[in-house]
């Protein structure tokens, strides 16, 4: 199983299992990064813009799911950090009151790390022909704090079809009625109706 630098858990054997798409990519199936970003990668940016941006993992934009000659974990530059605002373990959705500085239902949780091994010259997918570690590539996911803790202090799994935790329905509830009593409505006569 991956495990972070500290050597505890992520709860996943392949962080790109859990890969839906890169944030770079554009619905039409070219590379943001290669496009806003060239200048970070020149000669990345410069191959991007001889395929017109397309992206080498996506492919084609008509056909379904990644088409194109690459893997995610080829691109030097691929990042997937989810959007759902809800636990990837036990789904227990996020529940945030403004102006309140409660610590959160839901963290980010990190599926790769570095140093995850090396590519050698002959399956480069850059076509440089130089072998080198493998890019680091920022792969998050969102859990709750309960499912946070079990994934990096024991051998429990991201992918777990689990319920949520007593203690964070209990939490989810709480911030709920404190968000419905925000948006009941009380008129001026009734608030200094005492006074």
């Amino acid at each position: 199983m991956e495990k972070t630098d500290a050597g505890t858990s992520v709860g996943v054997e392949d962080p790109y299992e859990h890969v839906g798409r890169c944030d770079f990519l554009a619905a039409d199936g070219r590379c943001r990064f290669a496009v806003e970003h060239g200048d970070r990668d020149p000669q990345f940016a410069r191959e991007r813009r001889q395929e017109e941006y397309r992206c080498p993992v996506a492919g084609d934009p008509d056909e379904t799911g990644p088409t194109g000659p690459w893997e995610w974990v080829d691109c030097p530059h691929f990042r997937c950090r989810d959007r759902d605002r809800e636990c990837a373990r036990c789904g227990l959705a996020e529940v945030r009151l403004a102006h309140d500085d409660e610590r959160p239902l839901l963290e980010e949780h990190h599926l790769s790390y570095a140093d995850a091994g090396t590519v050698d010259a002959g399956t480069n997918p850059h076509g440089d022909g130089e072998a080198g570690p493998l890019p680091a590539h920022e792969i998050t996911v969102y859990l709750c704090r309960w499912c946070h803790a079990k994934v990096h202090d024991s051998w429990a799994r991201v992918d777990d079809d689990v319920a949520p935790d007593p203690e964070a329905i209990a939490e989810r509830e709480s911030r709920r009625a404190r968000e419905q009593s925000e948006l009941g409505f009380e008129s001026a006569a009734e608030r200094f109706d005492g006074e």
